[in-house]
């Protein structure tokens, strides 16, 4: 009985171990995954009725509809500047 009973004892912890083993295995595959994906953009309304984009950063960026338009209405002058200036700046996914 008592043997049975290590026996029992060792298979668990055996169990254990190699389930452990298998959480650290999906857990680093799940980071690595997430840490190559881009994260996808969404759109809302916020409460105060402005334009909030989601996905960004940790926060959305909120603009109101007339600041969005005056924003998108130098996307040349942005992307132009981007590329002189892609040098001096840091990139993140």
């Amino acid at each position: 009985m008592a043997a049975d009973l290590k026996a029992n004892a060792k298979k668990n912890q055996d169990d254990l171990a190699t389930l452990q083993e298998q959480i650290a295995t999906l857990k680093a595959e799940l980071k690595e995954k997430k840490k190559n994906t881009p994260k996808a953009l969404s759109l809302k309304v916020s409460q105060k009725g402005a334009l909030s984009v989601y996905g960004l950063g940790r926060f959305p960026v909120t603009l109101y509809p007339g600041q969005m338009a005056r924003l998108l209405s130098i996307k040349t002058e942005i992307e132009a500047f981007i590329e002189e200036n892609k040098d001096s700046f840091s990139y993140k996914s």
